[in-house]
């Protein structure tokens, strides 16, 4: 995982914006969670901005190429052994594709199957990953690389609309690199084992559609807007999405007082909530996407979990802002930073995204693992957890 070295500081005024709007993003970054140290991209630091087709390349370059740099040296793995390419950008996706690049900077190899996906949200780094599963089960003795990142260089929004004002506070610069293997030479160095994928699309509902939606103010400024029902829709999306993962991984006792539960609500249409399974019995880490504030709230309330199992998503949120689908890697990173993956344990991965979608990876680890070298945290885990003020 990298990030660029420009801090946020005060980029959120350098907007020719009204005075309430600056006061909107003012209240919002106050009680966002994000710390002081986020990125954001250099043509963001400059006044006016700057933002370019040449600047966001070189935001993304920087991005994924550090982030690669990093997964070779430590993997050692060499670029020419890579025989499977996934690379997720929602909002930038520029031609030749951001896959090509990273194709051309390490020479990888002629014959390399290569995917690029766009437009899929902060949910799309576990899309990737279920690519890569389904292409590793076919072409057997290779090796997959998944990207994830976002590109926030041409897609801050500069205008006054207070929907579309919100992303602006909340997404920073960032990405990861993950290898998959298949080879069975790998398993003995191996951090985790696949497990699960659990997808869910809520697309075929209007609202949740367009609950994330990029679009054209009044004024033709192009940003991206947040519903006000964002939350509702991710909840339901979520409860589709343990409906089905729960029979995966819960216990026996815990599956059959959800279904009661779920039976007598049909049947009867009696006014009981539904039970919420106890998922602390099925999983020892948590890494909910670190979309805002509001998101790990709520899954923490509906989840019922403890403080220490959001306390990832909380201090990914503080150190790097929403990262989008990257985010979810960072968490990962900071459990390991903090020595707390032990052999055996399992890791829910979970990530919303537009369109809508709420897609869940579990993985099992295979040792205890511990951080990466030149890892996100390296820097910084010592000063972790912190206070987040309300």
């Amino acid at each position: 995982m990298t990030s660029l070295s420009d801090e946020a500081g005060p980029t959120i005024f350098h907007s020719p914006q009204n005075p309430p709007s600056l006061e909107f993003q003012r209240k919002i970054l106050e009680r966002s969670g994000l710390g002081e140290e986020t990125y954001v991209p250099k043509a963001m630091h400059n006044i006016p901005p700057t933002p370019s087709m040449a600047a966001a390349r070189e935001e993304a370059e920087e991005v994924m190429f550090g982030a690669l740099d990093i997964l070779f040296h430590n993997t050692n793995v060499k670029p020419k052994d890579i025989g499977i390419l996934v690379v997720n950008c929602s909002l930038f996706n520029p031609t030749p594709s951001l896959s090509a690049m990273i194709v051309n900077k390490y020479k990888l190899r002629g014959n390399i199957r290569s995917f690029n996906l766009g437009g899929m949200g902060c949910s799309a780094g576990v899309i990737a990953v279920d690519l890569a599963k389904d292409m590793l089960q076919v072409h057997r003795n290779t090796y997959a690389v998944v990207v994830s990142t976002e590109n926030i260089t041409q897609n801050w929004y500069f205008g006054n609309k207070k929907s579309m004002l919100i992303p602006n506070c909340l997404f920073r610069v960032g990405g990861s690199a993950v290898l998959l293997s298949n080879k069975s030479k790998d398993r003995r160095r191996a951090k985790y084992k696949l497990i699960h994928v659990v997808r869910t699309h809520r697309g075929a509902d209007d609202k949740a559609f367009r609950c994330v939606y990029q679009e054209q103010d009044d004024a033709g400024k192009t940003g991206v807007s947040l519903s006000k029902d964002l939350m509702a829709i991710a909840g339901g999306a979520l409860k589709t999405n343990i409906t089905t993962l729960g029979p995966l991984v819960l216990p026996i006792s815990e599956q059959l007082l959800f279904f009661t539960t779920l039976v007598v609500k049909k049947l009867f249409n009696a006014g009981i909530k539904p039970y919420i399974p106890d998922f602390k019995l099925a999983f020892d880490h948590f890494c909910i996407h670190a979309g805002g504030r509001a998101v790990i709230d709520e899954l923490e309330k509906n989840l019922q979990l403890l403080p220490i199992h959001v306390e990832a998503s909380r201090m990914t949120l503080h150190r790097f802002g929403n990262t989008s689908s990257s985010s979810i890697w960072y968490e990962l990173a900071y459990i390991e930073a903090k020595g707390r993956m032990r052999k055996r344990n399992r890791v829910w991965q979970i990530a919303f995204g537009s369109g809508f979608k709420c897609n869940s990876a579990v993985w099992e680890a295979l040792r205890n693992v511990k951080s990466s070298s030149n890892g996100p945290w390296e820097d910084c885990i010592d000063r972790y957890p912190v206070k987040i003020t309300t």
